[in-house]
């Protein structure tokens, strides 16, 4: 993408968070990257972020995450929009890692800056010298996991500032979904940062979802997504039951460990999280595996084991 308008025409849709592989010895395995990447293209997925809280950006390094978006870059070039996560806690990291997102043609993906007791002041000025940065524009996450939720009212002084694009909405609550959607929408672009509950704020009115399970669920997830884009809803909602059972065991043993797993089981390149996080033990996986061979015994999933 090379500027805001651009940005905003085509930020819509379902976004697959690809998670990073890390080998072993907690390297990255650049050609399992790319496999990862040609398959949800190749499925028609209408974009991919790189780097966010599942793709384990807080365990890298800033020349890690520059190295990990100029190669994505490079493999994705402009066939599909590409978010790519400049948070941080630093706000001296997240203008280098904003600036260059925007400059590769990504839309750089931004936090508040997770420091304790930051107010909301200083947040709506820290966005103010971010959106600048990029020539794209930013993309606000609205990120509870990180110890920040941005409320609707402060949201809506976000989405004033010239450059902002869109927000990533990682609060749920059926409240705020509502409040922003109505507020919001048709502003700027609004995306709902889970595919555990989606079907709500996309019936409210968002225009995509970022999704991770995507990763080792891609075909129910987007057969899901286009139901309800499609405006049948019967169908988003029965196949958003079927697999339940595995958002069970996301919620109960977290991501991107449970996703990087059941990768590994279907053949696909999940391979190893970084530390703190660690694999899932055996037992676990043999729990995660039964799910995939119940989701494969259904026709309705897609899902194939190797």
């Amino acid at each position: 993408m090379k500027d805001i308008s651009e940005s905003q025409a085509r930020l819509k849709g379902i976004f697959n968070i690809t998670v990073t592989p890390f080998t072993a010895s907690g390297e990255f395995d650049f050609a399992g990257l790319s496999r990862n990447i040609e398959r949800v293209i190749s499925l028609g997925y209408d974009g991919i972020l790189i780097g966010g809280t599942y793709g384990e950006f807080p365990a890298m390094t800033a020349d890690e995450r520059a190295t990990l978006f100029r190669y994505v870059m490079e493999v994705v070039g402009n066939r599909v929009p590409v978010m790519l996560c400049s948070a941080g806690s630093d706000a001296r990291v997240v203008r280098d890692l904003t600036q260059l997102a925007g400059d590769l043609g990504g839309l750089p993906m931004v936090t508040p800056p997770f420091v304790s007791e930051v107010t909301d002041a200083q947040i709506i000025s820290f966005f103010k010298q971010m959106a600048p940065l990029s020539p794209t524009g930013i993309l606000v996450y609205n990120a509870p996991g990180i110890g920040i939720t941005l409320p609707p009212v402060v949201l809506e002084q976000l989405a004033d500032i010239e450059g902002v694009v869109g927000i990533k909405q990682g609060d749920l609550n059926p409240t705020a979904i509502d409040q922003i959607a109505n507020r919001l929408g048709g502003r700027l672009r609004l995306f709902c940062a889970s595919d555990l509950a989606f079907l709500g704020p996309m019936m409210c009115g968002f225009d995509g979802i970022s999704t991770t399970n995507s990763g080792a669920l891609p075909e129910i997830i987007l057969a899901t997504y286009r139901a309800l884009e499609n405006g049948d809803a019967n169908t988003a909602r029965e196949l958003h039951r079927l697999w339940y059972p595995y958002r069970a065991l996301a919620r109960r043993y977290g991501q991107p460990q449970l996703v990087k797993a059941a990768m590994n089981l279907r053949g696909f390149d999940g391979h190893h999280v970084r530390a703190p996080l660690i694999d899932l033990e055996p037992d676990v996986i043999g729990l995660v595996e039964q799910e995939l061979q119940r989701l494969a015994a259904d026709p309705r999933s897609g899902v194939t084991l190797k």
